[in-house]
Formats: structure tokens, C-alpha cells, sequence
């Protein structure tokens, strides 16, 4: 469903190099992108995929590919490269066990800090995790649509479970509508030119009649190479701030709140669906319960979060890693309430065991 959420958002070009449990985006995007007027490459690495579709997309065209956590670690040079040149690109990344090679064949969900900090400078990567089939599609054109109005990478994070999930889905409830680049030029002004920090420059393709001048250095406005200029600094805080100032935008959450609720559940990805029945079992036996089950990782939803954490007591989340991995990440906006976090790898969680955590919460 990744692959079709791509198509209807007017991907166009698609390289990829096959890899367990991605490798299903890879077929279906082989398979059926040149059929739908597109260009599909089977690279001989994960490094040069990556760099063909920066290539595509700095070309004009709407550009992804796909890998799992062995992949990631060898395309995050080219994912700071297309952060840094404001390179409108997605990358659907479907995480496996690891470290290393890992279990090529068991989900996990312990990419998401490898994912958000995979940048030398820190700055924030949007990224959006499916919990079902459906969702991989919705999640992949919203992707495409981040991309490409914020122009940056934007991730799309799922794991073995539900990239590998066999599920029947209706599409003729609506009709795709992708958006499209704000192409144009920026005149004398240069390739990046702003005049905010939240600004966000107009597209310019390469290979057209405006000279494009693109550099992973720390470059001014036009692209130029400068080392520590005040325009240069300029440009480095416009990466963050335009992705900051709009974060509110970009929120998607599903809130299934309860107002006497003291217990909260946040979820993301596959382990969103054994939450959901957790909390519809705790309702059934008379216990208050909420959930937050977050689609849109980052930008963090902090609205969202606030909403959810009023009135509440205690929060659980749970993820399939061993360390907490998103737990941390929200622990300071929890405050001085108890935050408890239900870790496994090798197995999926159970709705038992976050029952069972429900019902132990102080």
C-alpha cells in the first residue's frame, strides 16, 4: 500500500534496492510504475538509490525509495545531502530487529532514533508511521505532500507487521488529489532565497534555464559555499525553523479520549492496534482509559500531547524496543506524572500485556 499511496500522489521515479521486509514496496513499485508513466530502477546498492532519486527529484520529479534499518544507516549521508539542498524526497523505511544485519524476518520498532537524529546538526526529519494497510497509503501521499511543500525528506515508518500485512482496502470512498511544486524561480535572489527564516523558497528544477547551485556545505542563499557568514547561519536556521513554525500543521493524530480518564496510552505504528483493543477490554471492565495513537511522529504533536495529558495521571507507552525509544523522546513534555513504558523485541506486544499495565497503573 506504500507503493500505491506513492503512485496516487504522482510519484514518478522510484529506486530502490531489495531488502527484507521492504522489499514488497520494491515489486509493487517495479512492477507498476512504469505502467502509471514512471521510471523504476533496481540500484546496485542502497547508497546509489538513494542518490538516484535525489537526482530525480532535483530534476522535478516526485521521487522515493525504500529500504529497512541496514539500508538507512548506509543513505544517511544522502538524507543530510537532501535536507541540506532542500531536496523534496521520501523514504519509506520498514524497520526490522537489529542491530547490524538483525532479524531480517521479526518487526521491530527500533529505528526511530536512528531515523529523527540520523542529521550531524540535529535538525528535525517529518516522519509519519501507518498502523495498517489503509494508513500506508494515506500516510505515503501526505508524505509526498510534506516533501514537497516544506521541501525536505520526509520519512515513512513502518515495521515487518504492517509492510508485510496482507489487508483489503477501499479506495473508492475518495479520489487522490497530489499536490503538486511550487516551481518557479527566485530570480537574482538564488536557489534558496528566503526572506523569513520560516519562508520556504521556491522549487527550481536543475537542467532548466535558472542556474541551480546545489551544496551539501553550508552555502548562502544562492547556493554559494561560505563558511560562517551571518547569510550562511541564516540559511541553517531556516532548515529547522521552517518545519518548527508549522508543526501545529502538521499534526495528525487519532484521540480516543475519555474526560475522567487518569490513564493515557500513546502508540504509534503497529503496536497502535493492540492498544486500541487494550483500552476497548480495560472500558469494557469499567476502568477510564484514553489513547493517543500518533501518525505524525515528527514535527512532535505538542498540541496534541497537551490535550491528551489533561487531567491524567499516569501514561503507558508501548513499543517494540528495548529502550523506549519514542518514551524518552515525549518524557519531558509528561510533567510529574507516572510514565511507564511496556518494551519487547522478538514478538509483537499483546493487548494482555497492555491491559495488564493498565490495570497496575497507580
Amino acid at each position: 500500500m506504500v507503493a500505491e499511496g506513492a503512485i496516487r500522489a504522482g510519484c514518478r521515479f522510484f529506486a530502490g534496492y531489495p531488502i527484507t521486509p521492504a522489499t514488497g514496496i520494491f515489486k509493487a513499485m517495479i512492477d507498476a510504475l512504469p505502467a502509471r508513466g514512471g521510471l523504476a530502477l533496481s540500484a546496485p546498492d542502497e547508497i546509489s538509490a538513494i542518490a538516484e532519486c535525489i537526482g530525480a527529484a532535483m530534476r522535478g520529479y516526485k521521487a522515493m525509495t525504500a529500504t529497512s534499518g541496514p539500508g538507512w544507516a548506509l543513505m544517511i549521508e544522502s538524507v543530510q545531502y537532501a535536507l541540506m539542498t532542500e531536496t523534496p524526497l521520501v523514504i519509506a523505511l520498514v524497520q526490522r530487529l537489529g542491530p547490524s544485519t538483525g532479524g531480517a524476518t521479526q518487526g521491530a520498532q527500533g529505528d526511530l532514533l536512528l531515523a529523527e537524529h540520523a542529521t550531524s546538526g540535529g535538525y528535525t526529519i517529518p516522519m509519519l508511521a501507518p498502523s495498517n494497510a489503509r494508513e500506508c497509503a494515506d500516510l505515503t501521499e501526505i508524505a509526498f505532500a510534506w516533501a514537497e511543500r516544506l521541501r525536505t525528506p520526509v520519512v515513512v515508518l513502518s515495521d515487518k507487521e504492517v509492510g508485510m500485512t496482507t489487508e483489503r482496502v477501499d479506495f473508492t470512498d475518495g479520489s487522490s488529489s497530489p499536490e503538486t511544486y511550487a516551481v518557479g524561480t527566485n530570480g537574482n535572489n538564488g536557489t534558496y532565497y528566503f526572506n523569513r527564516p520560516g519562508d520556504i523558497p521556491l522549487f527550481t528544477a536543475v537542467g532548466g534555464a535558472t542556474r541551480v547551485i546545489a551544496t551539501g556545505s553550508a552555502h548562502d542563499k544562492r547556493g554559494k559555499l561560505q563558511k560562517n557568514s551571518p547569510e550562511t547561519i541564516d540559511v541553517l536556521r531556516h532548515l529547522e525553523e521552517k518545519i518548527r513554525l508549522r508543526a501545529h500543521e502538521l499534526e495528525i493524530v487519532v484521540e480516543d479520549i475519555q474526560p475522567e480518564a487518569r490513564t493515557l496510552v500513546i502508540s504509534y505504528g503497529v503496536t497502535s492496534r493492540a492498544a486500541s483493543s487494550a483500552v476497548r477490554l480495560a472500558r469494557d471492565s469499567g476502568l477510564n482509559v484514553s489513547h493517543l495513537s500518533v501518525k505524525s511522529l515528527f514535527p512532535l504533536p505538542y498540541a496534541a500531547l497537551d490535550r491528551a495529558l489533561k487531567g491524567v495521571e499516569s501514561v503507558i507507552v508501548p513499543e517494540e524496543n528495548l529502550t523506549g525509544q519514542y518514551r524518552r523522546i515525549i518524557a519531558p513534555y509528561i510533567g510529574n506524572r507516572v510514565l511507564r513504558g511496556i518494551n519487547k523485541i522478538g514478538n509483537m506486544i499483546s493487548p494482555s500485556e497492555i491491559l495488564r499495565a493498565i490495570r497496575v497503573t497507580p
